[in-house]
């Protein structure tokens, strides 16, 4: 079991109240690079900004083994933090913009596996590269600019940890194959005819199409899909006219869409389609031609998140040796997460950790504006990240079986 002493662990907790305090929204994380250099200057750690405001690093071990990685991401939410109880002394400085999905914690949790391997170099057999990513909350997230600027290469496998605030402490929880979800935004924009609501004969109304659509397209979805097939449909944003006693000429309609095949997406899509060509037919109106009329958007933004069997199988028999409370059979995520991206390059894992207490009443799910992390989760998850490690780099060949 890999030990930590208290000096790193206090100075990891610092680090993460430090960018709990100065959290940036995605594509903007220009101080929290900075700082990220900053640690990495004083720990002698190689490494070269990336993919805009990322930032790539390499702990080179003696052995001329393989190369693992440790992914962090580092941007913030746009959200405004909630005074609690706990966070007087780190809460948000950034009006508007809140670390509610443990980011800090991660890049924390990164560049503390960091110091203790730069510590140990020269008992490595390999060489671990430490990707910190920008942009993890954006579709279509910063992890593919970081592949273009070169983090994986020599790379032979990776891993990633999310922290959970509604997840019991120091709980470390995984499973092989497809753990997290394909995730879409879609956008429905309904063209009708403005007018005066005392004449409606002479208007087409795009807000009594966008409710039809909202009311109807779960049933379509489900009848389209296989009865087993998992997904979820959500509506973020609903948009339209700016008087009362008018019919607007639009409508928008904004949400996401998630599921574990990318097949059943494009079903989605299609769905959502073969719905509004009806809500079209349904509302058209002979006098005006035309009308009504949409138009839909909906890019593919990060692909399921599928663990490496074989990598998995090996990390749970490690981790179930070293840590109490693992569990490798966990449900399948309908949350998404670029790291995707990663794993469909190398093989690697992505686990969820544990950073709930509610005897601290530590319970806000992430993105919430209460969002909090136990910060005793920090030293398990740098632990299990060295642990995973250090059996990598000293026995690669369970990981990468075939």
């Amino acid at each position: 079991m890999i030990e930590l002493d208290d000096g790193l662990v206090s100075w990891v907790g610092n680090l993460r109240r430090w960018f709990h305090r100065y959290p940036e929204p995605s594509f903007e994380e220009r101080k929290t690079q900075e700082k990220v250099i900053e640690v990495l200057n004083g720990l002698g750690i190689e490494h070269r900004p990336a993919g805009g405001t990322g930032v790539i690093a390499t702990v080179y071990g003696k052995g001329k083994g393989k190369t693992i990685a440790l992914r962090t991401d580092m941007d913030a939410l746009r959200i405004q933090e909630a005074e609690t109880a706990l966070n007087g002394g780190y809460r948000s400085n950034n009006a508007g913009v809140m670390h509610a999905c443990g980011h800090d914690g991660h890049m924390a949790m990164v560049l503390g596996a960091a110091r203790w391997l730069q510590e140990h170099r020269e008992s490595l057999a390999g060489h671990v590269r430490l990707i910190f990513q920008p942009a993890e909350e954006v579709p279509p997230g910063g992890a593919g600019g970081m592949i273009d600027a070169g983090c994986l290469e020599g790379v032979d496998a990776i891993i990633g940890v999310h922290i959970f605030g509604n997840m019991p402490l120091d709980r470390i929880g995984f499973r092989p194959g497809p753990f997290m979800a394909s995730s879409r935004t879609f956008t429905v924009t309904i063209n009708g005819k403005p007018g005066h609501h005392m004449c409606p004969q002479d208007s087409v109304d795009p807000i009594q199409i966008a409710a039809r659509f909202i009311d109807t397209i779960q049933t379509d979805i489900r009848q389209r899909l296989n009865p087993n097939a998992r997904y979820v449909l959500g509506f973020g944003e609903v948009r339209s006219g700016m008087q009362h006693n008018q019919t607007p000429a639009e409508a928008k309609v904004v949400g996401t869409f998630r599921a574990y095949d990318v097949r059943d997406s494009e079903t989605i899509v299609s769905a959502i389609m073969a719905n509004l060509e009806g809500l079209m037919r349904a509302f058209a109106k002979p006098d005006i031609s035309g009308l009504p009329a949409y138009r839909l958007d909906a890019e593919p933004a990060y692909p399921p998140l599928v663990n490496d069997p074989a990598f998995t199988r090996r990390a749970a028999g490690i981790l179930k040796s070293a840590f109490s409370d693992v569990d490798d059979e966990m449900d399948p995520n309908l949350g998404a997460e670029d790291f995707a991206c990663y794993l469909q390059k190398v093989p690697g894992l992505f686990m969820f950790l544990g950073g709930g207490n509610p005897g601290r009443g530590i319970t806000a799910m992430n993105h919430s504006d209460r969002f909090d992390m136990d910060e005793d989760a920090l030293p398990t998850g740098i632990k299990a990240l060295l642990t995973l490690t250090r059996d990598f780099l000293d026995n690669p060949e369970p990981y990468l079986r075939k």
